[in-house]
């Protein structure tokens, strides 16, 4: 396995500069954020550190140059848009521009591109489950044609009322990840787990990893702290950022020892890269630089050689 940090984290910086910073404090590997250029809609979006709009192979160049000259690799690119919206428009160009971020992975030799599965909020999973087989099926087809593979984050993109009730991403219980694996069985499509999605949902983080090892493609290192007070006072089905807060690794509630020691016991050993959501640290850069150095800190032991 090899320890790395999301490049949204620090959306001020070049890649050059995420990457210089990676190899200072030890990290291995960096996930690189390659949203569309322009404005944001939504927090821990928009970020682009690689604009696969604009990728030429003078650029393919620079960037493999860069990584060499820092030691540090770059696990996958991401980009977690909704790609089920029922505006059609939102969708079509949300998966136009993910295809380009697999033809980017292609040509730099990379073999992981992350993203969000998407959903209609306002319908059920088996409402969405046509439209998710007619978008998903081909996207899945074309990351094969171009030996890439797929890891679904499994977000539940619900915590705020336009996300309400059902949520912007589709990918959220084992029981979905089984019946989309069956429905597309590929060696392609998999998962780019984060454990506090499941903590979230009041759901054992440690459990699906056994039965799912062989969809992990990536993994996100990030904690949850459920307020337990505000939850007796709203109760779950109150949206959620009123009773839960993201914490980095080891300032929520999951059992890092325990999580990393299936993690290799199901024979893992690809990248882990740490996110931060955690306000607690503050929303400034050098609050975030802190927030990883921490993380960094508490997850290090477990990638010892």
């Amino acid at each position: 396995m090899k320890l790395g940090l999301v490049s949204a984290i620090l959306p001020e910086w070049s890649l050059a500069e995420v990457l210089a910073f990676a190899s200072r404090e030890g990290f291995a590997t960096v996930e690189v954020m390659c949203w569309p250029v322009g404005r944001a809609e939504r927090r821990f979006a928009g970020v682009t550190h690689i604009d696969v709009d604009a990728l030429t192979p003078a650029k393919e160049d620079d960037i493999r140059g860069e990584c060499a000259s820092h030691g540090v690799e770059l696990s996958g690119l991401g980009y977690y848009p909704n790609m089920l919206d029922p505006d059609p428009a939102v969708s079509s160009l949300a998966i136009a521009h993910f295809r380009n971020v697999i033809i980017a992975a292609e040509k730099l030799g990379l073999s992981s591109a992350n993203t969000f599965v998407g959903r209609d909020w306002t319908k059920t999973v088996d409402e969405n489950w046509p439209r998710f087989l007619e978008v998903w099926k081909p996207l899945v087809t074309f990351a094969e044609d171009h030996g890439v593979r797929i890891g679904i984050e499994n977000c539940p993109m619900l915590f705020t009322r336009d996300e309400w009730p059902g949520g912007k991403n589709l990918f959220t219980s084992p029981a979905i990840w089984r019946r989309a694996f069956a429905d597309i069985d590929s060696p392609a499509f998999g998962l780019n787990y984060d454990p506090s999605h499941l903590l979230l949902q009041d759901m054992d983080p440690i459990l699906p990893l056994a039965e799912f090892k062989d969809k992990l493609f990536h993994l996100h290192a990030k904690d949850v702290l459920i307020d337990r007070a505000k939850l007796q006072n709203v109760g779950r089905f109150d949206f959620p950022l009123r009773w839960h807060q993201p914490r980095i690794p080891g300032y929520g509630g999951i059992d890092w020892s325990r999580f990393m020691a299936e993690v290799m016991r199901v024979g893992y050993d690809g990248p882990v890269c740490i996110e931060v959501e955690d306000d607690t640290f503050g929303q400034s850069l050098e609050g975030r630089l802190r927030a990883i150095r921490v993380a960094r800190t508490i997850l290090s032991p477990y990638f010892a050689t």
